[in-house]
Parts: C-alpha cells; sequence; structure tokens
C-alpha cells in the first residue's frame, strides 16, 4: 500500500453485524448510543462509528439470552463523561472498572446484549 501523508492506519474494519429481535428499537437503542444513523427498516439498520465502521442490524428469529456479550465493544475517549452521559440516558451503567489498558464499564445493551464501554489507547495517534 503507497505510503501518504494521511497518518491513520491503511485499512478500517467496515462492517460489524449483530442479529436482533427487534431491528427498530436496537437502532433506536444504538442511535442513543452515540451511532449514527444511515439507514433502517423493520428487518435491517445500518448505524455508523467512527473511523466510517458500520453496524449492521439484522432480523434474528429469537432475542439472544438476556446478558449475552455484545460481539463489539464501544471505545470512547473520556469513559467518565460516557458514564455520566449514559447514567443521564437512563442506561444505568455499571461502575467504572480501573485497568491496565482500559477503563471500562457495561450497560444493558440493546435486545437483551450486555454492552461493553471501554476507554480509547489510541493515545494522540490518528485513528
Amino acid at each position: 500500500m503507497p505510503r501518504t501523508a494521511d497518518k491513520r492506519p491503511p485499512v478500517a474494519i467496515g462492517h460489524v453485524f449483530l442479529r436482533a429481535s427487534d431491528v427498530p428499537a436496537t437502532a433506536e437503542w444504538l442511535e442513543a448510543a452515540g451511532l449514527r444513523p444511515i439507514a433502517h427498516d423493520d428487518d435491517f439498520a445500518v448505524l455508523e462509528l467512527r473511523g466510517g465502521t458500520h453496524l449492521v442490524v439484522t432480523k434474528a428469529a429469537r432475542r439472544p439470552k438476556a446478558g449475552t456479550e455484545a460481539p463489539f465493544d464501544l471505545m470512547v475517549d473520556d469513559v467518565d463523561a460516557a458514564h455520566r452521559a449514559y447514567a443521564n440516558k437512563g442506561f444505568k451503567p455499571s461502575a467504572i472498572r480501573r485497568g491496565n489498558i482500559h477503563d471500562s464499564f457495561h450497560v444493558a445493551g440493546p435486545d437483551g446484549y450486555r454492552v461493553s464501554v471501554v476507554s480509547s489507547h489510541s493515545g494522540k495517534r490518528p485513528v
């Protein structure tokens, strides 16, 4: 791949998939969590994350077991501010766990998923 003045990594994850029994409610929750809505209908939704990754929500036959870990986490620049914002939105975040690499907390996410929210570790590197 050719080198340019762009300091970001040359590749990104394009799409992440999530199956949900209630696509509209899941898309609404994800939008409230900070994702940008791109397209949606009753059986399909696309939401965008920083960097351009798309989270594609598709229809599942049934809900996952309550508390099933989401197949992704959400990374934020300021975990303390995100914790406050999610609490203000009624997401009922867990206590923040301070770690060696990430600080993190969990929220009860859409469709019964448990979503981890973690602090960024990109430092001053462009991502």
